[in-house]
């Protein structure tokens, strides 16, 4: 019996369901596993507790005086829940987290042996750097990088089987200092906008002295039956299904969505919650999405830097939970051809520490000016910087869902609603006149005159727009499901920071030249509404239309992800980032060259998957039924029956024999394309080439003929598991 049955056969004697032991409420597990303030208050001496909140809430760095009172505290508190080992767990440029586990265990110089965790190990670390990605900054054999300790993404343990491990959030940089991860960089990015965004708060209230940029992300997965899995190499070694014809019914009656949960999928995901609220992860929301084994899960907001580190720990978490219920979770943008690929809709606003959403209309003329303030800066920094936020969510999986379905195109525009349109379009055709202290449009600016009250709510979502305004917030929608959310967040809170400050500096250029403050932001911000109105549009993305009028606009289509890359090596790029103290020049280069690298090696891996699968799984088993068919011919011939008796059987021998040729014909010339690409040594333009040469030269017309041989062949020969059995099968 081949995998594929055995794992169907496998599936309805799956013995009753896993279901999570605990039936706590979640308010008596959330942050049970997690070094609270609160715990930190019950372990730490005054002197601890004292620097560890003022590095969490100002930002500044932990007194290494007390350095030993803190880790021994956290020891403690690590030690009372049978914890044995403690790593530094960061988030380098592979795109999964990294951990190396270090015991409590150490042996003093007398021999005496004992458990110790003292504020060296703590606040730093030095892994072997060698094997992670650097994108040139640093030879292999220069393996030195340094862990540092990031106060304020609190301290947790995970549970592994029955080991349990101290998990210390840190930053990775190299020797040099270069960051070598996702979370320095975006370290710096929050900081930038916290200074640009007080700035411009001052304007509207001097008591703002702090900024947040909050994150919701919304993640999308699919779920499907761990041995169904195991039979399809393609899904094991690249997260999708190169190969796979559509089945009868695919997503086409949109049933699945918001539908029932199956049982054995719930179960699984009130498995995985349970240890999510134990790390102190927010989750709020599940349900069915529009494709069928499609699944979401969504937090409450958090703080930016806390919110990626939540979702990174969360993938980790379902993908080991799903073994629990034998099942397999898949993250890839688009594991399966012709339905819904997966997202990861990052949900992002500003807040003040005095309470404010900067990004939702408020009740005065004052605040109302300050939301339309933040609200046309977010735009602009979309229309300046669109090619940077095209480049932060490019990928090889990703190139395979923007555009399809309910994916966003890869044209970065702004949908903002038609009240708001109205509001900006009422601003801008103020164009040319000049206001003074008695025109109501800036003294007496109403916007609930203009924007129902319920919009904050049930604003529209624009499902096919990158970048949509949400009522209180905008949605990136754009990001990949299996992204880290710090790449797209380090990039827009960097513009977004950028854009503020240019606006403060042509603000306080008006006032100097005599305008009243209130007068100065109204131009500026009636100036930014004309300079970036291109980038708005409130139609279908998904529309021919709407490529053709962006490309009427100047908006950028970047299709393919070696080309998108480009946008973070350009001087307007190097100089924002590092004006904003985010990346240097040379850190830039480094992680354009490891993107491009990835893109090379995903390629790479699926284009010899589709080889393999092909000559090793599909031909042979096309073959077999060839020759039945072939047997089946020259018996009736043999029995003297006319050729209409067995037309039907050659006509199928024909169609089958056609695309054994194609398909054996198409590989070998893959095959030399990727020998001939491999032997270029411009990282660039091998990348290109691999999107040129292979993917686009070879893929999808391989695909077509193996597709179209799993309708013609008997289904006993066929040994992959099909779109029904992965997607319907549970």
């Amino acid at each position: 019996m081949s995998l594929r049955f055995s794992a169907i056969s496998g599936i309805s004697k799956e013995s009753d369901t896993l279901s999570p032991s605990s039936g706590a409420k979640i308010t008596a597990i959330f942050g049970e596993n997690v070094f609270t303030l609160k715990t930190a208050r019950e372990y730490l001496s005054d002197e601890g507790y004292k620097s560890l909140t003022t590095s969490i809430r100002g930002g500044k760095k932990i007194d290494r005086t007390v350095a030993n009172q803190i880790a021994n505290g956290i020891r403690a508190w690590a030690k009372s829940k049978g914890v044995t080992h403690f790593t530094h767990w960061f988030q380098p440029l592979t795109g999964t987290t990294a951990e190396k586990h270090d015991s409590f265990f150490t042996i003093k110089s007398d021999g005496t042996a004992i458990e110790e965790f003292d504020g060296a190990a703590l606040i730093q670390q030095e892994p072997d750097a060698s094997s992670f990605p650097s994108g040139g900054l640093r030879a292999t054999f220069e393996a030195r990088g340094y862990t540092a300790w990031d106060p304020s993404s609190p301290a947790f343990i995970m549970e592994i089987g029955k080991g349990k491990t101290l998990c210390i959030p840190t930053i990775f940089v190299s020797y040099t200092g270069d960051s070598l991860d996702y979370k320095a960089p975006l370290l710096k990015a929050l900081e930038s906008l916290n200074k640009a965004a007080v700035d411009v708060c001052n304007y509207f209230d001097k008591n703002v002295t702090k900024v947040t940029a909050t994150l919701g992300w919304e993640q999308e997965y699919f779920v499907i039956d761990e041995a169904l899995a195991n039979a399809r190499p393609d899904l094991i070694q690249s997260g999708r299904t190169v190969y796979g014809a559509a089945p009868a019914k695919g997503q086409q009656l949109e049933d699945h969505y918001f539908g029932s949960i199956p049982e054995r999928v719930y179960a699984f995901m009130r498995d995985f919650e349970n240890e999510s609220y134990k790390l102190g992860i927010p989750l709020r929301t599940r349900h069915n999405e529009v494709a069928p084994a499609q699944f979401e899960c969504a937090p409450i907001f958090e703080e930016v830097n806390i919110a990626v580190d939540h979702n990174t720990l969360l993938m980790d978490v379902m993908t080991r939970v799903a073994k629990r219920h034998k099942l397999v979770v898949l993250l890839h943008e688009k594991p399966f051809a012709g339905i819904n690929g997966s997202g990861k809709h990052n949900n992002w606003s500003m807040a003040t520490d005095t309470g404010v959403n900067l990004l939702a209309p408020g009740k005065t003329p004052k605040t109302n000016l300050m939301f339309l303030t933040f609200f046309v800066n977010t735009i602009k920094a979309v229309h300046d910087h669109a090619d940077i936020m095209r480049a932060a969510i490019a990928s090889a999986p990703n190139d395979h869902r923007l555009g399809a379905n309910e994916a966003p195109p890869a044209i970065i525009s702004v949908f903002v609603g038609q009240y708001l349109a109205k509001v900006l379009a009422d601003v801008e055709t103020r164009v040319g006149t000049k206001f003074d202290e008695q025109d109501e449009a800036i003294l007496k600016l109403d916007l609930h005159r203009s924007i129902p009250e319920l919009m904050l709510d049930n604003t529209d979502r624009n499902r096919t727009s990158p970048f949509a305004f949400t009522g209180n917030k905008f949605e990136f929608r754009a990001v990949g499901s299996s992204a880290n959310c710090a790449n797209a967040m380090t990039v827009v809170n960097t513009i977004m920071a950028d854009t503020l400050r240019k606006f403060k500096a042509d603000v306080d250029a008006l006032i100097e030249k005599g305008d009243k403050k209130e007068i100065a932001i109204m131009h500026v911000i009636q100036k930014y509404i004309v300079e970036s109105k291109k980038v708005l549009f409130e139609g279908d993305g998904y529309s021919d239309e709407w490529h053709h009028e962006a490309e009427r606009r100047g908006l950028p289509n970047l299709k393919t992800t070696p080309i998108a890359l480009d946008a973070m090596i350009t001087d307007k790029a190097k100089k924002l980032f590092e004006s904003n103290g985010v990346y240097s020049h040379s850190e830039l280069e480094a992680r354009h060259e490891i993107e491009l690298e990835k893109y090379i090696k995903k390629v790479q891996i699926e284009a010899r998957i589709m080889g393999d699968l092909a000559i090793n799984h599909i031909l042979p088993a096309v073959i077999k039924y060839q020759n039945e068919l072939l047997n089946n011919v020259n018996g009736l011939k043999a029995a003297g029956l006319p050729e209409s008796a067995y037309k039907s059987q050659l006509t199928i021998l024909k169609e089958v024999s056609d695309h054994i040729q194609i398909i054996h014909s198409k590989v070998h010339d893959m095959v030399e394309a990727r020998k001939i690409v491999n032997n270029i040594t411009d990282t660039r333009t091998k990348a290109i080439a691999y999107e040129s040469q292979v993917k686009a030269a070879f893929f999808d017309d391989i695909r077509y003929h193996v597709d179209k041989l799993e309708h013609l062949v008997d289904d006993e020969y066929w040994t992959l598991p099909k779109y029904r059995e992965m997607l319907f099968l549970r």
